[in-house]
């Protein structure tokens, strides 16, 4: 997608979902309990999978998913991983953040895009409220192959710590197609990309989220770390990230108007407008990548 196609300069918000959107992962909402067995055992044994194999854990706790239905009236497919995401709570303010966040961003000028970019399982978010809300530009996050009765076979795609920062390169130059391996990879001068680092805000929870967190911080974007203030020791995992210096700041996950977290960013949008007005006033319209 070519910068030229927009008249507004485009700031992507991206998320995490588990920790960050919702207060659990979202499998233990629907899917773990089918298995009557604990989730904190599911996590267990995907964690042992993955020791013992070599393998990647996030492919492990996805063969898990598949191997836990086996012998059971448990089918997976498609619908049924929607129809989970039906029952996944969401954080305080959560639902109403996107219309708050977009209003303001239009207020200063500036066109707001939300991405998910999950270690979760895709058709799940789907599933929830704010997919149905048609919220999200696009969601990057595991996903399975399924066969001609529409039952999960094999994983699609994998979205690993170290993954998810591909698809910031993908945000940062308008190329959406996960299966497009090199366009992502060819050389775009900054000021032709779709989406400048700089206009980017991170929100995540856990240690999947550092390498993103990170990488926008480090080209002048926002990284939030969020933290469920009713789960012991959060807090102070979050803190953690501030003094690495892996976030810009920490906050509760709270998404209500007049929180932490809605300060910040509205702060966010603010410096990034101010920024995009200076750029104005110093780069010739035919240079710049968002024309007026």
């Amino acid at each position: 997608m070519s910068a030229k196609n927009t008249h507004k300069p485009v700031v992507a918000i991206c998320y995490d979902f588990d920790g960050t959107l919702s207060p659990k992962n979202m499998q233990e909402y629907n899917f773990i309990p089918s298995l009557s067995i604990p989730p904190q055992k599911f996590w267990e044994d995907a964690k042992d999978l993955a020791k013992k194999n070599g393998a990647d854990p996030i492919l492990s706790y996805m063969k898990l998913m598949l191997d836990k239905t086996i012998g059971t009236d448990i089918c997976i497919t498609r619908e049924s991983f929607t129809a989970q995401g039906a029952s996944v709570e969401l954080f305080d303010g959560v639902p109403e953040w996107f219309d708050l966040v977009g209003g303001y961003g239009k207020e200063k000028g500036l066109q707001i895009e939300h991405y998910i970019i999950s270690s979760g399982i895709k058709e799940m978010i789907e599933g929830t409220i704010l997919h149905k809300k048609k919220v999200f530009k696009e969601i990057y996050a595991c996903s399975y192959l399924y066969d001609k009765h529409g039952v999960a076979t094999w994983p699609a795609n994998v979205v690993n710590y170290t993954t998810k920062t591909q698809y910031l390169f993908r945000i940062n130059k308008g190329i959406e197609d996960i299966s497009d391996n090199e366009s992502v990879n060819e050389f775009v001068p900054e000021q032709e990309r779709r989406v400048p680092f700089s206009r980017m805000i991170y929100l995540g929870d856990g240690s999947t989220d550092i390498p993103c967190m990170k990488l926008v911080k480090n080209q002048g974007g926002q990284s939030i770390a969020v933290y469920n203030a009713k789960t012991r020791g959060n807090k102070a995992a979050a803190l953690r990230l501030l003094h690495d210096g892996r976030v810009n700041f920490v906050a509760p996950a709270d998404y209500r108007d007049g929180s932490e977290i809605h300060t910040y960013v509205k702060l966010a949008l603010d410096k990034i407008a101010a920024a995009y007005e200076m750029y104005k006033m110093q780069t010739p319209l035919e240079k710049r990548n968002t024309p007026e």
